[in-house]
């Protein structure tokens, strides 16, 4: 069976890109989109509800201080490469910021949400759920 970023990139033909030198804005807006779907998928399995009371139980971990706290509690246990992702990240000057956030805050879960989108785009889908449900335990939230 095939993954799927494999067969989003074989149906669309999508180019391979060298992830090093992908914008780290790039590589968290994907990982908002991933991190958000993995949630999502979590919060339906679990129960059958109205898609209002869905997206209430996903707010709690799909929001920049939640995600601030996860970096922070996973920081120590990234690789090289993804400690480098979630710096440039961090420190990435977007033109937007939170609505209920601090800027500091806001830059963490930038730099969270691009180390979930760059190892999703390396393919490595894997890792990025074992760090998610990890950092959940260390900050004791359950999914």
């Amino acid at each position: 069976m095939e993954d799927f970023k494999s067969l989003v990139e074989k149906s669309f033909s999508c180019n391979i890109k060298d992830l090093r030198t992908e914008s780290p804005l790039t590589l968290a807006y994907i990982g908002d989109a991933v991190y958000d779907l993995i949630v999502r998928t979590v919060v339906v399995e679990r129960a059958n509800r109205s898609p209002k009371e869905l997206h209430k139980s996903a707010v709690k971990y799909v929001n920049a201080a939640t995600q601030a706290r996860m970096i922070e509690a996973l920081e120590a246990d990234l690789t090289e490469d993804e400690t480098a992702v979630f710096h440039r990240g961090r420190n990435a000057k977007s033109g937007t910021s939170a609505k209920n956030a601090s800027i500091v805050d806001y830059r963490k879960a930038t730099g969270f949400e691009a180390v979930i989108g760059y190892l999703y785009l390396q393919g490595d889908m894997e890792r990025a759920v074992f760090l998610i449900k990890k950092a959940l335990e260390m900050i004791e939230l359950e999914l």
